[in-house]
């Protein structure tokens, strides 16, 4: 038997997220699981140029407006579901893989992003970075998938 203890839901709020987030929701809700969720700050550079970032004071405020997002999200699967929230700095690919193995997951849940075919061969997926070398199964919900059902 399958038995879930964590399952890490990555989020950058959109709605693809938003859709991977009622996945991980529902099933930490059926297995009695923790759900976490992450959010990756990755820095960006303020012009073109090596070390040209944005200042500390705004990496606060980026953070800080991070953590009230992720109060905010909507986790409807029920009271009694321990949700564990956390925001880091770095590439959202690295950081969830990371928080995965420091954390014990048992399971990611993240969504994908439709781009084109040429930005996808340029900048890579995050998502298909995630499944290649998360330390535990990945499920992907693309943003048309069928709604959960109860019978």
């Amino acid at each position: 038997m399958i038995t879930l203890k964590k399952i890490l839901v990555p989020t950058d709020f959109s709605e693809h997220s938003n859709k991977a987030l009622l996945y991980g929701a529902e099933l930490a809700a059926k297995f009695g699981a923790e759900l976490h969720l992450l959010h990756a700050i990755e820095a960006m550079p303020l012009a073109y140029g090596e070390g040209a970032y944005f200042p500390p004071e705004t990496e606060a405020e980026l953070e800080a407006a991070a953590v009230r997002q992720l109060d905010h999200l909507s986790v409807d699967a029920t009271s009694e579901l321990k949700v564990v929230r956390a925001v880091k700095h770095g590439h959202p690919f690295v950081e969830t893989v990371r928080y995965a193995r420091e954390n014990n997951i048992g399971l990611i849940v993240l969504g994908t992003h439709g781009r084109g075919a040429i930005a996808h061969m340029l900048l890579g997926s995050v998502a298909e970075k995630v499944v290649r070398k998360a330390p535990c199964p990945v499920l992907t919900v693309r943003d048309n998938e069928h709604e959960f059902v109860m019978p």
